[in-house]
C-alpha cells in the first residue's frame, strides 16, 4: 500500500461510514473513524447515548451496552476500513465470519466514549483477520479476534 492510500484511509465521518457500510440505526454502532493506516489498524468512535433501544431493557435501573454490541461495533469499524481500503474495487458488503478469545472487562453505559481499537493479524484473498478493544477512558471494557469476508 503506497503513502498516498494511507493518508487518503485517514478517516470517515458518518457520511463515509454509510457509504462504506450497509448498516442502518439502529444498528450502525461506529459514529467516526478517527485514523486509518492503511488496511492495517484504525480507531473507531462510537457515542454511547441513553436514547438507544437497547436501554430499554438492558437493564431498566442500571443501562448497560450489551458485550456483543461492542463486538459488531468492532466488526463494523475492521469492516470500513477493509472496504476503504479497496477503493473503487470494493464489494458491496462485508460479512461478520468468526469471534475468538472474547472478553468482557468493564461495563458501558449512556454517556461513554468507546474507541474501538483495530489491529489486522492478516488477510488471505478476501478474508481478514483482526485483534480488536473496545477502550472507555484508556480502560479495556471488551476484547475480541474476529474475521471478516468482502463478498461482491
Amino acid at each position: 500500500m503506497t503513502d498516498a492510500v494511507k493518508k487518503e484511509l485517514g478517516t470517515a465521518d458518518i457520511l463515509r461510514i454509510l457509504e462504506l457500510l450497509p448498516h442502518r440505526y439502529p444498528f450502525l454502532l461506529v459514529d467516526k473513524i478517527i485514523e486509518m493506516n492503511g488496511d492495517e489498524s484504525c480507531i473507531g468512535i462510537k457515542n454511547v447515548t441513553f436514547n438507544e433501544p437497547q436501554f430499554n431493557g438492558h437493564f431498566p435501573g442500571r443501562p448497560v451496552m450489551p458485550g456483543v454490541m461492542l463486538i459488531e461495533g468492532m466488526a463494523q469499524t475492521a469492516g470500513a476500513l477493509c472496504v476503504a481500503s479497496k477503493g473503487d474495487k470494493a464489494p458491496k458488503i462485508v460479512y461478520f465470519m468468526t469471534i475468538d478469545n472474547a472478553k468482557f472487562r468493564k461495563p458501558v453505559g449512556p454517556g461513554d466514549v468507546v474507541e474501538y481499537h483495530l489491529t489486522k493479524m492478516k488477510q488471505r484473498a478476501n478474508m481478514w483477520w483482526f485483534r480488536g478493544e473496545a477502550k472507555v477512558d484508556g480502560q479495556i471494557a471488551c476484547e475480541a479476534e474476529i474475521s471478516a469476508m468482502l463478498v461482491s
